[in-house]
């Protein structure tokens, strides 16, 4: 073929103005063995579909673009009714946060008293100290109670919630 042809096909070819012959004729020209130096730049525009028909898609193909689009397994979270509620809970302490340190403005901007720090001038509650000592013994020992039987309750709801955890996975 004569490359002022080519070179006029290509030159169509740029501007969409070629037919699906003339593109052919294109691919023919380029896939010869003999392309003149100034034009085997365009060459392999040309026989990459030829290149690409003989090479294939590959045996694992499918098994390719499915694992690329297999949806992953979500697992559904159980929720208690505390986790439910924690956002409420979190509003509340706030609000109460709030509401605590406006008291406390409060009290110290229009406060008409001092405060009185004379430590002499306070009293005891109890008179015999060993009666306080058993007083706050026991309210020391309730507090424990109660914060002990709490830790043990959350222990217990974890260890539940990983055994569902477990059975569901």
């Amino acid at each position: 073929m004569d490359c002022k042809y080519i070179e006029q096909l290509l030159e169509r070819y740029w501007q969409c103005e070629t037919s699906l012959e003339e593109e052919s004729e294109l691919r023919t020209f380029f896939s010869k063995e003999e392309v003149p130096a100034h034009l085997l730049q365009y060459k392999d525009l040309f026989v990459y579909q030829q290149v690409q028909r003989e090479t294939g898609l590959g045996e694992d193909f499918d098994a390719r673009i499915l694992a690329q689009i297999e949806v992953p397994v979500v697992k559904a979270k159980r929720l208690t009714l505390t986790g439910k509620f924690m956002p409420l809970f979190k509003a509340a302490a706030v609000v109460a946060i709030m509401l605590s340190l406006g008291n406390v403005a409060q009290h110290t901007f229009f406060a008409d008293e001092t405060l009185d720090y004379n430590y002499d001038t306070y009293t005891d509650t109890y008179d015999d100290p060993e009666v306080a000592y058993e007083q706050v013994s026991s309210a020391l020992m309730i507090l424990s109670e109660g914060i002990n039987k709490s830790q043990d309750q959350h222990l217990a709801d974890s260890v539940r919630m990983n055994a569902v955890d477990m059975i569901n996975e």
